[in-house]
């Protein structure tokens, strides 16, 4: 069996005082838990394209409303993953803003001369800092209109919704609704849901791309916790993530598994790919990890091989890592490449539903050798699963 395999067949007991008994199953499931999602958002299409119909995505391209992209944490990544691809398909200004930027500066990006949708964004639905926004926007701003996307039915987002007009709430299977610490499941079935509302007006062609991005997990999925857990072994001091486009987004995404599932003893880092060429690179050494999350598409391909060349001809980290559904011309700029096996049709602004399955599976088998406990990573409880309550000012 593959390293995940093995931890999923460990004896519940064993799994329990190791701090194993979500996060490894929640990692592995995403596969089915992303077709349920296909399928729950399809029972709803209709509902789905009035309310968008109805919040202006369809109307005159002058007047669509700008779109903001909400979450704190893992979920203001499911936006930076997002943005590309929803500003392509609805033809209008779309931006991901953290709920923690929001709170603190709320006046600065909130217009009340135009409408607005913003689509939230939360695991829990209890997320302190998007509640208090999502309350505030509800009382001062009547031009936004609402998409809640979260994995728990009984959320205050949820609740603070309910009945209330311009307002849509769509809560995704109970099982996506992750009870380890480190948000797996839920990041990639909430960020699909974002693809599927990116593509409600041509469900059809979006749906062949989800089961690829299944059938292209299932195949990956033994293979990078192979890879995962022999470069833990390596016991790493430094990890780097790099994409561009949305693939910037599992960059982020994966520098923050690894950095909270190790509890902070692998310092890591995300750039977008030429990004790191100004400035951050200065903090590659011989103790780190690169991941490079490649493109299928040029000239975007080209630059990210270059910038794998520069890395590799000045000997800057240890281990160059590269991610990608096309695997082919890869070998020479990369320690290894890490692929589904074969050219998988999914295009880069799906992927990071994809790819970011590598960097959970390094946070997790990084917590291992470690000595941590993944469900509950954080010894001096620093971090915890939802973040406690703030003041209200």
């Amino acid at each position: 069996m593959d390293p995940l395999a093995t931890l999923l067949h460990l004896p519940a007991s064993e799994k329990l005082e190791r701090g194993l008994m979500h996060t490894p199953r929640e990692i592995a499931q995403q596969p089915q838990t992303w077709l349920r999602t296909l399928h729950l958002l399809q029972s709803r299409r209709q509902e789905i394209q009035r309310f968008l119909a109805a919040a202006g995505i369809d109307g005159d391209p002058a007047q669509r409303p700008v779109v903001y992209l909400i979450g704190a944490g893992t979920s203001d990544y499911i936006g930076h993953s997002l943005q590309l691809l929803l500003r392509r398909m609805w033809q209008c200004e779309v931006f991901p803003v953290a709920s923690t930027s929001l709170l603190t500066d709320f006046s600065d990006y909130v217009r009340t001369d135009r409408p607005a949708l913003w689509i939230s964004f939360s695991r829990s639905g209890d997320s302190p800092e998007s509640i208090a926004v999502l309350e505030r926007a509800l009382e001062e701003c009547p031009n936004v209109a609402h998409i809640l996307i979260s994995c728990n039915a009984s959320g205050r987002m949820m609740k603070t919704v309910e009945g209330r007009p311009r307002c849509l709430a769509l809560v995704l299977d109970e099982a996506t609704n992750d009870r380890g610490l480190a948000m797996t499941s839920s990041f990639t079935n909430m960020l699909l849901a974002g693809q599927f509302l990116a593509h409600h007006r041509s469900v059809d062609t979006y749906e062949p791309i989800v089961h690829a991005l299944a059938g292209a997990a299932e195949s990956l999925l033994p293979r990078a916790a192979t890879l995962a857990s022999e470069l833990a072994e390596a016991a790493y001091t430094r990890a780097c993530f790099i994409g561009s486009g949305g693939l910037a987004g599992a960059a982020m995404e994966s520098a923050l598994k690894m950095l909270e599932l190790t509890a902070g003893r692998v310092l890591t880092m995300s750039q977008s790919t030429l990004a790191l060429r100004h400035g951050p690179m200065a903090a590659l050494d011989a103790g780190t990890l690169l991941v490079a999350f490649v493109s299928s598409q040029s000239p975007r391909r080209n630059y990210e091989l270059d910038l794998l060349r520069e890395i590799g001809a000045k000997g800057l980290v240890r281990t160059r890592i590269a991610v990608a559904t096309d695997p082919h011309g890869l070998g020479a700029e990369a320690s290894c490449v890490l692929s589904p096996g074969e050219t998988a049709a999914v295009p880069d602004a799906c992927r990071p539903v994809l790819d970011v399955i590598f960097g959970q599976l390094l946070g997790l088998f990084a917590s291992i050798h470690a000595g941590l406990k993944p469900d509950v990573p954080s010894p001096n409880g620093a971090i915890s699963r939802v973040v406690p309550e703030l003041g209200v000012y």
